[in-house]
């Protein structure tokens, strides 16, 4: 009768372990950051965080900071003095075009009946005028007016032949030149504050003098 019992395998050494492939990522930290090398295409660095600490403090650090900058003061301009300057009877104003004008010399009296208007008190006095400007100046175009008195009121210009009383002087005045002639305006007795306004030219301002005439 015949066996049909296999015979035994026979006994083969165990196979070797595979041999461990080098590592080629590393774990840094306590968060998730994962550095894959790839040999022979270059380095590719991959980093992943899920810590929302550290995006938010990210987040906030990329954050353009405003400038705060400290503006200057601006100075506010003085308002400029638009009152007129009142000067003495005896002023002499000059101008910046170095035109240059003065009164002097007053005195009182009562006009002739030849004179305009006659029998009125008055003050007369002389106005002097020197051109020391560069141009002809057209005294034509002056002009003169007087006050007297608390209430200011107007007073008229006396024109006389004798004494000789008159208007300013009306002439070209060539430069470096000087003219003068003598003026009355009405005072009556008793008054003695007297304002004069004067232009000499009809682009000068005009000039305030004013005071009390005994």
């Amino acid at each position: 009768m015949s066996n049909d019992t296999p015979p035994p395998m026979p006994d083969f050494p165990p196979a070797p372990p595979a041999p461990k492939k080098p590592r080629n990522w590393v774990v840094i930290g306590t968060g998730i950051a994962v550095i894959a090398a790839v040999i022979g295409t270059g380095l590719f660095v991959v980093n992943s965080r899920d810590d929302s600490a550290d995006m938010g403090s990210a987040s906030a650090s990329s954050t353009p900071t405003d400038e705060t900058v400290t503006a200057a003061v601006e100075e506010e301009p003085t308002p400029e003095d638009t009152q007129p300057e009142i000067m003495a009877l005896t002023d002499a104003v000059e101008y910046v075009d170095g035109f240059e004008m003065s009164l002097s010399d007053y005195k009182r009296g009562t006009s002739s009946e030849y004179s305009a208007p006659e029998n009125t008190p008055y003050a007369s006095f002389t106005v002097k005028v020197n051109n020391a400007s560069d141009a002809v100046v057209d005294l034509n175009s002056g002009y003169i007016s007087c006050f007297y008195g608390e209430e200011s009121r107007e007073g008229e210009l006396i024109f006389s032949s004798d004494p000789e009383l008159g208007g300013l002087p009306s002439m070209q005045l060539r430069p470096g030149r000087s003219a003068s002639a003598r003026v009355a305006c009405q005072l009556p007795k008793g008054e003695e504050y007297l304002q004069i306004e004067l232009a000499p030219y009809s682009d000068a301002e005009p000039a305030i003098f004013a005071g009390n005439v005994k």
